[in-house]
């Protein structure tokens, strides 16, 4: 997926858009950096199980080390620790400037500053529009899903790496009402639009009717909420109905609203592991949950992180049946490190774990059903087999 003002991204972004999660998006697919344990970490102390005999060593001590060290010397903080984490062979590390770092918070909060547009690297290396936010900017000035996006600010997209179109949409440390011309192409046509950025909101959860009366929830991404309102659309649905939960495309988020996604499905019990820094710690679904209805899980290659974690706890407890292809397999866990320049470094702390102790990393979960082609259309009539309406 790809999400508002965002393209698939490679992981070696440090600049602003360092989101894509629906929210600006949130996140991208492809290589990008999916699940945001850290900022959640931060937020909400989970349960800790007792800590392992061996604990691996802290890169974020390391990093700040190596950060202190260049100021002491006159040099630059941030480029220090981007260096260290280069050396450190972490995947999914990362450095952020201290406006970037305030955006990526923003958007797991379901803000953030743009024009409200999705797009995607088509095969021909084209930048292709989505979808768009309804009554944004993009949206506003008429800019349609399948429009091409040529320019940005007079800069020819074409050669530049995805990262790069995300940060010139979002701008640099752009407020909103700041303005940004994109240069489009639509059968032939091609034209220019001055837009006004704006702060947004994203709405990472929608649910509607399948045909025969079952329920299809969308999440898109798991920000601040997107656990309560997928436990609220299940409350809602009708009685009898089947639920066919659509992850495809889901880059990750806070992990405890995947959790919190997970009770509207079960009574309780344990929803993941993660080790941080060698200590083991769970994550718990709360009881009550809607364990009868049937259930579908739908994922893809684009499935990650928060969102595999979910997929793997309803597929390891037996409560759904997951249908598609293969998910993503980012089971990292990150945590920030401030630095003395006010940048933020991002690093691996740890893996997690699914409740019957497989690993995600670099594997990803293999569905139950494994289909590409028309995969909706599959998982509904696998709905129905398990006594949905559809």
């Amino acid at each position: 997926m790809s999400g508002p003002d965002s393209c698939p991204r490679s992981r070696g972004v440090r600049r602003g858009a360092a989101l894509t999660l629906v929210f600006v998006s949130v996140l991208a697919t492809a290589a990008v950096t999916g699940s945001l344990p850290q900022a959640e970490e931060r937020r909400t102390p989970l349960h800790a199980l007792p800590a392992s005999a061996t604990e691996p060593r802290d890169r974020g001590a390391d990093v700040a080390r190596a950060a202190a060290e260049a100021v002491a010397d006159g040099k630059s903080a941030s480029q220090a620790a981007a260096e260290a984490v280069s050396r450190s062979g972490d995947r999914w590390g990362a450095v952020y400037d201290p406006t970037a770092y305030e955006q990526f918070e923003d958007a797991l909060d379901g803000r953030y500053t743009g024009v409200g547009l999705w797009a995607r690297r088509t095969a021909d290396g084209r930048v292709e529009v989505t979808r768009l936010q309804p009554g944004g900017p993009a949206a506003r000035a008429g800019i349609s899903a399948g429009d091409r996006l040529r320019t940005i600010d007079g800069r020819a997209l074409d050669t530049l790496p995805v990262t790069e179109v995300v940060a010139l949409l979002r701008g640099d440390g752009a407020t909103p009402g700041s303005r940004v011309v994109l240069g489009l192409e639509r059968a032939g046509h091609t034209w220019s639009e001055s837009l006004r950025r704006a702060e947004l909101t994203t709405e990472t959860v929608t649910v509607s009717a399948l045909p025969g009366g079952d329920v299809m929830i969308k999440v898109a991404a798991f920000t601040k909420g997107s656990g309560e309102r997928v436990r609220t659309a299940v409350r809602a649905a009708p009685g009898g109905a089947g639920v066919l939960l659509d992850l495809r495309g889901n880059t990750g988020g806070l992990v405890t609203e995947a959790a919190s996604a997970a009770s509207a499905f079960l009574d309780g019990g344990l929803v993941a592991t993660y080790d941080v820094h060698g200590r083991q710690r769970a994550l718990y679904a709360e009881r009550a949950g809607d364990t009868a209805r049937p259930l579908v899980v739908l994922v893809d290659s684009g499935t990650m992180s928060a969102a595999e974690l979910l997929t793997g706890a309803l597929q390891d407890r037996g409560r759904a049946v997951t249908v598609g292809s293969r998910t993503f397999g980012k089971g990292s866990v990150q945590m920030p490190t401030d630095l003395p320049d006010g940048s933020v470094a991002e690093l691996t702390v740890g893996h997690y774990r699914t409740p019957a102790g497989h690993g995600v990393d670099g594997r990803g979960i293999t569905p139950d059903v494994p289909v590409t082609d028309r995969a909706q259309e599959r998982a509904q009539a696998v709905l129905s087999g398990l006594g949905g309406r559809s």
